[in-house]
């Protein structure tokens, strides 16, 4: 049995539950927070004592995206990562884009204007976050334009799950933000799939 470790309201830990609904698998789920993290057991699981953590039998698998994609290997869902290689090399580029350039982004507002972190309102580095947070939503954007569809192309994938939910968020944090079209209409397209709406369109940023 799968077991994921991690409480529900992490982003990371939505991007595995929405992807363990559309691969139809059960599992179990464990709400591992605060000092549940520094325990020795889970810090043998995970060093850097973050969620989600993914057990499938003995392997032991942390990193968000690389567990969206170990589950979709493992049931053979060619549809959500493709097996040949140009496809393929799209989804994970658009995947490794949100970890690193869009999640950069917007950290540092969404830590200061919905987390409320006290380390996180110096009122220039917000704006700076803010302005970086809408720069890669217009890249979003111009991506969707250019396929029509979802991000890699004319079909759902796993780089829709990992940026649809930093695209929701990007709704719910109270920012200005630009009108861009090509993302509300994808937006429409993610409400149709059940999983969207109960991971990450489900009111919590």
């Amino acid at each position: 049995m799968l077991k994921l470790l991690g409480r529900s309201n992490s982003i990371n830990v939505r991007k595995v539950l929405w992807t363990l609904d559309e691969l139809g698998l059960a599992f179990d789920h464990a709400e591992s927070a605060g000092d549940d993290l520094r325990t020795p057991a889970f810090l043998a699981m995970n060093p850097n004592a973050m969620i989600p953590v993914l057990q499938d039998h003995e392997m032991v698998l942390w990193e968000s995206n690389a567990i969206c994609r170990y589950l979709a290997g493992r049931e053979a869902r060619d549809d959500l990562l493709p097996a040949s290689p140009a496809p393929r090399a799209l989804v994970d580029q658009w995947m490794d884009w949100q970890a690193t350039e869009l999640n950069n982004a917007w950290r540092y507002a969404f830590l200061s204007l919905v987390r409320k972190s006290p380390a996180h309102q110096d009122p220039q580095a917000v704006a700076a976050s803010i302005a970086a947070w809408n720069r890669h939503m217009r890249i979003v954007d111009d991506r969707l334009s250019r396929t029509g569809a979802f991000i890699a192309g004319p079909t759902f994938t796993l780089a829709d799950v990992v940026i649809g939910l930093a695209s929701y968020r990007w709704t719910m944090t109270p920012i200005e933000r630009p009108v861009l079209p090509a993302v509300a209409a994808w937006t429409a397209r993610l409400a149709q799939r059940p999983a969207y709406a109960a991971h990450c369109a489900n009111g919590k940023p």
